[in-house]
């Protein structure tokens, strides 16, 4: 449990980010996403959620 919370604690630094760093570039990306067409943003959804599988089987491969 300390360790999916130390994970969740380091996603929501990393989701936060940008919106600290960049909040006017993050309003135009947002305003940008709600005109995209759903299937792009499932797509994308898609990948990123593949993306961060990929990264967590070869990070407890290398372990």
């Amino acid at each position: 449990m300390e360790f999916f919370l130390c994970v969740v604690g380091m996603v929501m630094i990393v989701e936060g980010l940008p919106y600290f760093v960049f909040p006017e570039k993050m309003k135009e990306m947002v305003n940008m996403m709600t005109r995209m067409p759903d299937g792009s943003l499932r797509f994308f959804g898609a990948m990123l959620m593949f993306l961060g599988l990929c990264i967590v089987y070869f990070g407890k491969k290398m372990v």
